[in-house]
């Protein structure tokens, strides 16, 4: 038992000798010593509850922009293209016939397949629109190569040929395109790492707040505590026991709500599959789930708040008992 007993000893004889006053609704039999089913002790949790939501949703979102990126450069990086643009005084045909030969005989190539002129023509479509002429259009033809999986092969040597056999042939092995999509990831990544850090803090401040709400509304609990015998460590652990609880529930609430949500949107997406918007949306998020690894982060997440919260409240006890004593 933390300080003296003298000044706890006085007070409780004073009380005795005193007018008879009905003992605190929290002594009761069977009674907890923190109320957690309070107004405040509701508030929190809900507090808690969308702090966890909003911490889960960035989890969740960084883990799917990962999860894409990851896709997105692994299907980037089996790829190169050669752009072999016309030249008048040239049969482009018979350049591009001559670039798929040189493509095909590099090593770790598994394929080289070349677009047609109309195929080449429905790829600007985009930004000049349709029903366009582009038979006065200098339109370049492309040819795709397939790398063959796990290989990394090294195509200078087919640059070279390219140049010496097939004027205007350019290749691009999309290196810069993996680098700038790696940059973007890693940047919402560490975004929404930031933003649960946040979040966290957020939460822990509002254990804090409501622990000395708590600790001054039951300061006559806690001295007769004293009285009988109970210690700073009881009492402390008495505090961290009901707001872990409160804190994993509202930390239930709050991942079950993200999760729900998650799914929803996954499956709104994939009845979209079809249209146009439902195509963009899967070309730059997939399928739209976080798969079991995102699900496991949200869980954690949640038992992550619980215990910040049990934590928090123990050593915010302990202060106020000590700055008291």
């Amino acid at each position: 038992m933390n300080g003296s007993p003298q000044p706890r000893l006085k007070k409780a004889a004073a009380a005795a000798d005193g007018p008879k006053r009905p003992l605190p609704a929290s002594l009761s039999r069977n009674a907890p010593l923190v109320p957690v089913d309070s107004a405040g002790g509701q508030a929190l949790a809900a507090v808690i509850a969308i702090l966890t939501f909003l911490a889960a949703l960035c989890a969740g979102g960084a883990e799917l922009v990962a999860a894409s990126s990851a896709q997105w450069r692994s299907e980037i990086s089996r790829e190169v293209t050669i752009q072999i643009r016309p030249n008048a005084q040239r049969s482009i045909d018979q350049d591009v016939e001559r670039a798929v030969a040189l493509a095909r005989q590099a090593p770790g190539v598994e394929e080289a397949q070349a677009f047609t002129r109309e195929e080449s023509e429905r790829l600007l479509e985009p930004w000049l629109g349709t029903g366009l002429d582009f038979n006065d259009l200098p339109v370049p033809r492309l040819i795709v190569i397939k790398i063959q999986e796990g290989a990394k092969p090294d195509f200078s040597a087919l640059r070279q040929s390219l140049q010496r056999e097939v004027p205007g042939a350019t290749l691009d092995d999309h290196a810069l395109w993996v680098s700038r999509l790696s940059t973007m990831a890693n940047t919402i990544i560490g975004v929404g790492v930031f933003l649960v850090t946040l979040v966290l803090i957020a939460a822990a401040l509002a254990v804090i707040f409501a622990t000395r709400g708590a600790m001054a509304s039951n300061r006559e609990v806690v001295e007769v505590l004293h009285f009988v015998g109970a210690n700073d460590d009881f009492i402390a652990k008495e505090f961290q026991r009901r707001f872990f609880r409160l804190g994993l529930r509202g930390a239930a609430i709050g991942a079950g709500a993200a999760m729900v949500l998650t799914l929803a949107l996954g499956l709104v997406t994939r009845s979209w599959r079809a249209s146009p918007t439902g195509d963009q949306i899967e070309a730059l998020f997939g399928a739209f789930t976080i798969g079991w690894r995102g699900y496991a982060v949200v869980v954690l997440i949640a038992l992550f708040v619980a215990v910040i919260t049990g934590i928090v409240s123990r050593l915010t006890v302990r202060r106020f008992l000590n700055e008291n004593g």
